[in-house]
């Protein structure tokens, strides 16, 4: 009779010791830097010594670093940069990824194992590897691309350039969950579909997008959350272009102001910024990922 509740208290408490790691590296690795760059970001060095300014202290700065961080016209003009950016790649990564996944659905494809590693090999290669990869293919001297004939460092040729990489980067890995979506569909409404004399293109578009729809939404908004956090590429292309400024996107100012300029509070006001813009983005996402699920299986 003892030995019963024992038994229960062991099973009741099983799922809290499986999922203790995860929580222990959640909050070691994210809430902790994250509630001590809130702290930083209410502080401010201040020189100390009087006229000969011989030593600084750390005080207390309230929302000041705030304040100087919304009202900072670098950090807006960033964020222009970084949006830009992302209007290139976030359409079309999504509708690359789309449209090989229906490629590699169709009847008639053949040699999809090998196309889809193909495909997904970009987004297995680290980013700043690709980085410099590309980054000699723009070179005028090493490029096969016509870099001698085609400005991809300049001030508006800049931005395609680094698109290009991301784009190239991210369409594997949207490939990959489109398309397991798309074989998860049962193979019957096809076959229905065709009997009825529906063609490839009229099954791809009337049928097969539209009950893939939840996944295609939830690619869409996971790559408009990794274009936030746009760094490793102009970062990795800044020494071979002069279009590239240390602060050109948000992430390359938060990163110039802490190591460049040692002003770390600022740099920690700007991140804590950036996070709560992250998580907005992020909860509206997930709202409309929840909204689209739930419409498909109505």
């Amino acid at each position: 009779m003892t030995t019963q509740p024992l038994r229960r208290r062991r099973r009741s408490a099983l799922p809290y010791v499986l999922v203790l790691p995860a929580t222990l590296l959640f909050v070691l690795s994210i809430l902790a830097p994250g509630a001590y760059a809130v702290l930083l970001s209410l502080q401010r060095r201040k020189v100390a010594g009087g006229l000969l300014g011989a030593g600084s202290k750390v005080v207390f700065a309230g929302l000041d670093n705030y304040r100087q961080v919304l009202a900072d016209a670098e950090l807006w003009s960033s964020a222009l940069r970084m949006l830009a950016v992302g209007a290139i790649t976030i359409p079309v990564t999504i509708g690359l990824a789309l449209l090989f996944a229906l490629l590699l659905d169709t009847a008639r494809a053949r040699f999809t194992r090998a196309a889809r590693l193909l495909i997904f090999l970009p987004y297995a290669v680290p980013g700043v590897i690709a980085t410099l990869l590309w980054g000699f293919m723009y070179l005028p001297a090493t490029s096969p691309i016509g870099g001698d004939h085609l400005d991809y460092f300049g001030v508006t040729g800049i931005f395609g350039s680094v698109a290009n990489i991301v784009v190239w980067g991210a369409v594997g890995f949207n490939m990959v969950v489109i398309y397991t979506a798309l074989r998860a569909l049962p193979p019957e409404i096809y076959e229905a579909a065709r009997m009825d004399g529906s063609s490839e293109l009229q099954i791809a578009l009337r049928i097969k997008v539209p009950l893939v729809l939840p996944a295609i939404t939830m690619c869409t908004l996971f790559t408009v959350l990794a274009s936030a956090q746009l760094f490793n590429e102009p970062n990795t292309l800044k020494p071979l272009s002069n279009a590239i400024s240390s602060t050109w996107v948000p992430l390359m100012k938060v990163n110039t102001d802490a190591f460049v300029n040692s002003d770390i509070h600022t740099a920690a006001a700007t991140s804590v910024v950036l996070a709560v813009a992250a998580l907005a983005v992020s909860f509206v996402a997930a709202r409309i990922v929840q909204a689209r699920v739930a419409g498909a299986g109505r």
